[in-house]
């Protein structure tokens, strides 16, 4: 009995690009890919190639969970890694507020509100939550100091 597959897998060479990514390489040429496609086809679902979109799509994020992940940091270590890699002091800082606002921030003494977070990820070109653990973190301080 034949089945559907039977041809593709004759020709398996032209599946490799929407196969599993096990290399830098066959990463990088998969992104390429996907740009290309979303140049092309762009949020069009009812276009067939969409499917291989959404395909790639989640080959890429696999890889990427597996190769690519970043550490664990708080939004603070976040901030003090952008100020350090873009040489900022306190000073450079007026989405946040003047150099005193800052320094709360980065001793945890105060967190960092909607509009501030907006205002870093748009200035560093990250995402907006690498930041939202910062607010969290100061609360619990807070109520850990109270109940002591």
């Amino acid at each position: 009995m034949k089945t559907g597959t039977d041809g593709a897998l004759k020709n398996l060479e032209l599946l490799e690009p929407f196969l599993a990514i096990r290399t830098e390489r066959e990463y990088d040429a998969a992104v390429a890919r996907l740009n290309a496609l979303v140049d092309e086809v762009g949020d069009n679902i009812k276009d067939a190639q969409y499917r291989l979109i959404e395909t790639l799509s989640v080959l890429i994020e696999a890889y990427d969970q597996e190769h690519h992940s970043l550490p664990d940091a708080s939004g603070i270590e976040v901030l003090r890694f952008l100020m350090e890699e873009h040489r900022l002091g306190q000073k450079d800082l007026p989405e946040i507020g003047s150099q005193g606002v800052v320094s709360e921030v980065l001793a945890g003494r105060r967190r960092l509100n909607v509009r501030q977070i907006q205002a870093l990820a748009a200035r560093f070109g990250v995402d907006a939550g690498v930041f939202i653990d910062a607010s969290r973190n100061t609360r619990r301080r807070r109520q850990d100091r109270a109940s002591a």
